[in-house]
């Protein structure tokens, strides 16, 4: 049962969920470091100030996990309840597909993570703001629980907003501009223009990840009326919208880099982009659907690499 429910929680989903929030704790550290009446020791890792910003950086990291995962769980449920993961799909078997885990224990299971991850995000809420900071406490507050429900409802419900073509604006929202400037805010308690650049491009790219998924899932998709955005606009056109994301992904971080560079460090991203050039490679050949389902790692690994390398070069500086 912990097997199943392991694969269940799709680790490999992982790296790409806490991109921005390594995206976004090199941004603040850039920026206290920036304004030596602002700075405090910021030890990235964690090792000697434990209870300080490193805290705020794991804390987010732990929230961040807990939101995929219950995203994956329900997921899987609202999939699986819906018919829609079946024999045409061209992913792997899904929990409730393969029976491995009944519906009854998935919906306990999408509980109890959204309890465990609603606790650690007020623990990251009081780090981070105390008692003086009431109105930032309320608003993260809210947008903890905005995220908790995010995740559920992408295919939970009759309203899922998965089927209904939105997936890809909240992955945008969720994964790109909430968690890179959210986890900002948590350390600098203010917000900088500049940082909405790097923040849209880990947003790009995300949904491009989505937008993969949804390629290779098209024809399954549409017989089980989730209505997502690739069935709305169809493959031609699927495809020009990746190659926008992607290469949106690339402007807006070298925006960032030229509009804020100190040292040729900071252009190290730049490794990422090689092989995401080349899966757009692969994606405008690709005529077979199945063939992108090894694209889905292969971008998800590279963003998280992208967000590594870009990290990297603002904590060298």
């Amino acid at each position: 049962m912990f097997k199943a429910f392991l694969q269940a929680a799709r680790l490999r989903t992982l790296p790409l969920s806490i991109s921005g929030i390594i995206v976004g704790s090199s941004l603040a550290n850039f920026s206290l470091n920036a304004h030596p009446e602002n700075y405090k020791v910021f030890e990235f890792l964690g090792i000697k100030h434990f209870f300080s910003e490193s805290l705020i950086f794991w804390l987010a990291i732990l929230t961040t996990i807990g939101f995929q995962v219950l995203s994956n769980f329900a997921n899987d449920y609202g999939d699986g309840i819906k018919g829609t993961d079946n024999d045409d799909r061209v992913g792997p078997k899904r929990a409730l597909q393969s029976g491995a885990i009944s519906p009854k224990q998935m919906l306990n299971a999408i509980k109890i993570t959204g309890v465990i991850t609603l606790l650690i995000a007020l623990l990251l809420i009081y780090v981070s703001f105390g008692k003086e900071n009431f109105g930032y406490s309320v608003l993260f507050l809210f947008l903890g629980i905005a995220s908790i429900v995010a995740a559920i409802k992408y295919t939970m419900g009759k309203n899922a907003y998965g089927y209904s073509g939105l997936g890809d604006v909240f992955v945008f929202l969720f994964f790109g501009l909430l968690s890179v400037c959210g986890s900002y805010f948590l350390y600098t308690k203010h917000l900088d223009n500049m940082i909405f650049l790097p923040a849209i491009s880990i947003g790009f790219l995300s949904a491009g990840v989505l937008n993969l998924n949804n390629m290779r899932d098209r024809e399954s998709d549409k017989k089980s009326n989730k209505n997502t955005l690739v069935v709305k606009i169809g493959d031609a056109v699927a495809k020009k919208y990746h190659y926008f994301l992607i290469i949106g992904a690339f402007i807006t971080a070298l925006l960032y880099a030229g509009m804020r560079f100190y040292t040729p460090k900071q252009l190290l991203f730049l490794i990422a982009f090689i092989p995401i050039f080349k899966h757009l490679r692969t994606v405008y050949k690709n005529t077979n659907p199945k063939e992108l389902d090894p694209e889905l790692k292969k971008l998800a690994l590279s963003t998280f690499l992208f967000a590594l390398l870009f990290s990297i070069g603002q904590l060298i500086l």
